[in-house]
């Protein structure tokens, strides 16, 4: 799997939710995703192994 900057993906131990990949770390190991849609309050961002990605999703839910 083939990802970048902007991305949206699931994790999977959230199945139902989407997150946007704001950046991949040089390692390649993990990258920083935040929540998506954004909410009012915003989406921090935080960090998640690379292996924890389930899928790329085409479009946002």
């Amino acid at each position: 799997m083939t990802l970048q900057q902007g991305a949206f993906v699931q994790l999977t131990s959230k199945g139902d939710t989407t997150y946007q990949i704001l950046s991949i770390d040089d390692d390649g190991d993990r990258c920083w995703v935040r929540r998506w849609p954004l909410s009012k309050q915003g989406s921090p961002p935080f960090a998640v192994p690379m292996n924890q990605l389930s899928q790329v999703v085409l479009e946002p839910a």
